[in-house]
Formats: C-alpha cells, sequence, structure tokens
C-alpha cells in the first residue's frame, strides 16, 4: 500500500460519524460501561443495547477493516497457514457444515460489512441475505458487494434479530460468526431465527464465551471479562453452557458442539499478541503500535483525524490485551462453535 493511499485510508477511518462527534460518542459508549462516572451495570446496558451496541461499531468499523480486513472475526490456526487462510478456512467450515450449494437460500446474521457473506457465497455458490442492525456497515457492505460484483446475488437488509423481517421458514440454512453474542436474550434470539428457518434444516454459529474455567468469584477473571465486554462491545459474556441451553429452550436440537479453539495449532489470539514479532502482524505488534498510536495523535493534533481518534485506537488496543489474557487464563474462547437443526414437527 502506498503512503498517500495509507493516509487517505487512516484520515477516514471516523466511517459515518462526523468529526465533532468521534470524542462524543466515545465518551457516551464508555458511560454505559461505567466510565467517568457512568452507570455502567448489565441491566443499564440492556436497557440501552441497540444504542450501545450501534455507537460502538459506528467508533470501530473502519479501524477494524483497516488493521483486520473485511471479515470480523477470529479463527483457529494451523502451523503454517497464514491469518488470511485461517480466515477464509473458517468460512468455509461453516459452509460444509451446513451443507451449502448452489439454489440455497441463506442467511448471515449479524453479517457486519459482508465479508464471511461474500467469502461463503463464492465459495458454496448460494444466495446469501446479510441482515444488519448498523447503518453504516449496511452501507459499506453494499459498496464492498458491489466492488465484489456480489450485489445482485446477496442482499442487504436492516433490521434487528430479535425482530427479524422475514415470513416463517423462509430460509434453507442460517449461520452466525460471534453476531448473537450481542443479544440481549439469547434465548428469544435464537428462538426467532428458529422461527425464519425451515423445518428439518439447520443453524450454525461461531459464539464469543466464557469456558468452564471460568470462575466469577475470580477478581482477576472479573477483570479480564469486564475489558473483553468494554473492548468488544458485549453486553455481558455468557458461558458455553449457557449457549447450550439456550439452543435447546429456543426449540432446537443440538447435532454438535465444540469450542473450536482447541483445534488451534497455533494460538488464535497470536495475529493481536503485542509481544509476537511476525510480518503479517505488523500492525498489531508493539512496535506497531506505538507506531500507529503516534501516528493517530499527530494526525489529530494537525486536525487531519477528529478529536477521540487515538482514544478509539487505545481502547481496542485495550480490547486485544484483554482477549489476550481471557485467552491465556483459558476461560474465554471467541469460537465455541454448534450446529443445531429445526425440528420438521416445529412451526
Amino acid at each position: 500500500m502506498s503512503n498517500s493511499r495509507t493516509l487517505s485510508s487512516v484520515t477516514n477511518m471516523r466511517g459515518r460519524l462526523e468529526k465533532e462527534r468521534i470524542k462524543s460518542t466515545m465518551e457516551q459508549y464508555e458511560k454505559y460501561h461505567g466510565c467517568y462516572g457512568g452507570n455502567g451495570n448489565e441491566e443499564t446496558r440492556k436497557a440501552n443495547a441497540a444504542d450501545m451496541v450501534n455507537k460502538y461499531y459506528d467508533l470501530v468499523t473502519r479501524y477494524v477493516e483497516y488493521f483486520w480486513g473485511e471479515s470480523f472475526h477470529f479463527a483457529s490456526r494451523f502451523k503454517g497457514e497464514t491469518f488470511r487462510e485461517s480466515i477464509k478456512r473458517h468460512e468455509h467450515f461453516l459452509a460444509l457444515q451446513l451443507g451449502l450449494k448452489r439454489g440455497m437460500k441463506v442467511l448471515d446474521v449479524g453479517c457486519g460489512i459482508g465479508g464471511p457473506l461474500r467469502e461463503i457465497a463464492k465459495f458454496s455458490l448460494t444466495s446469501i441475505t446479510g441482515l444488519n442492525n448498523n447503518e453504516y456497515q449496511i452501507s459499506r457492505a453494499k459498496e464492498l458487494n458491489q466492488l465484489a460484483g456480489f450485489d445482485e446475488s446477496c442482499k442487504l437488509v436492516k433490521g434487528n434479530f430479535m425482530d427479524m423481517p422475514f415470513p416463517d421458514n423462509t430460509f434453507d440454512a442460517i449461520y452466525a460468526i460471534e453476531a448473537t453474542s450481542y443479544a440481549t436474550d439469547l434465548v428469544a434470539c435464537y428462538k426467532e431465527i428458529c422461527r425464519v428457518l425451515k423445518p428439518g434444516q439447520c443453524f450454525a454459529s461461531y459464539e464469543l464465551c466464557l469456558t468452564d474455567h471460568f470462575d466469577p468469584r475470580n477478581k482477576k477473571h472479573q477483570n479480564i471479562k469486564a475489558d473483553i465486554e468494554f473492548g468488544s462491545g458485549l453486553l455481558d459474556t455468557r458461558t458455553t453452557s449457557q449457549c447450550l441451553e439456550a439452543l435447546k429452550l429456543a426449540g432446537f436440537e443440538v447435532v454438535w458442539e465444540r469450542d473450536r479453539s482447541l483445534d488451534s495449532e497455533v494460538p488464535w489470539y497470536v495475529t493481536f499478541d503485542a509481544w509476537k514479532l511476525a510480518i503479517s502482524n505488523s500492525r498489531s505488534i508493539a512496535i506497531g503500535r506505538c507506531i500507529a498510536r503516534s501516528m493517530f495523535s499527530i494526525l489529530e493534533f494537525v486536525r487531519l483525524l477528529p478529536s477521540g481518534t487515538s482514544k478509539v485506537h487505545s481502547f481496542l488496543v485495550r480490547d486485544g490485551d484483554a482477549l489476550v489474557e481471557g485467552a491465556r487464563e483459558k476461560i474465554f474462547t471467541p469460537m465455541y462453535f454448534f450446529l443445531a437443526r429445526k425440528p420438521l414437527s416445529k412451526s
């Protein structure tokens, strides 16, 4: 990437937010998590869930796209496999588990800016509808779909996955990648997914979860959990057992489930581990972080970036550190996978 193109990408990181709104949006988001005297308890976040999550993605979408790519998720990784290869394999795995093929009508719940949607559509030759409640991400996904030639075959819909704008029994398959973790009520969310899925068909998902090693009485564990929720825009991180129980209560039959981080030969968090030196990791290693922080501060000072930009970068760095710590403590996984079937008798 040329220097001019890099500068253009960085100075456009605000996404849909006007310059003067970056700082105020960041401050309001922080209050939801208890910063600056805000009432940051779980009930407050749930009551303001839509606004909180939308503010989070308004703030971070262009940053994550620049530093991470078009697919906003993690992946298990094998030795000799690049980060990009692992991301694609992670998405192809979903398509294979769901048995996707030409002619099927598929739903991506919480599609982000459509990276997985485009990859899975290309891999499986299916027509995929992406559902997302964030206005900027939907508009960005439409731009990228058009550039990739998917604007005709893949539809994007703005809507809430707690109340989806689709008739009963619409889709042949449904998947979600680290999206339904943002649901205010997981059972209700899974019930809504079950409603729009055809009987006998399957729903597959990767969930952000706490593992059985998490101890709610352990102060260190509590702090890691809080930092992950703050840095990832989560209301409350659920355990793998809670996800499994929610699926059953929603009426699904669980085909199989597993924490796929356990299958990773290379630690899944290595890409943003501050102390792992790798050429492919240059934007997130410790030295790269310092350079990025200095660059953002300078561009903010000369008003090429709006006030608050460097703060957004800092809180994403904090999130990365918390994710690494959660993984090392074995209390957090970003890829609890399950494949669940809607019974034939389910209306």
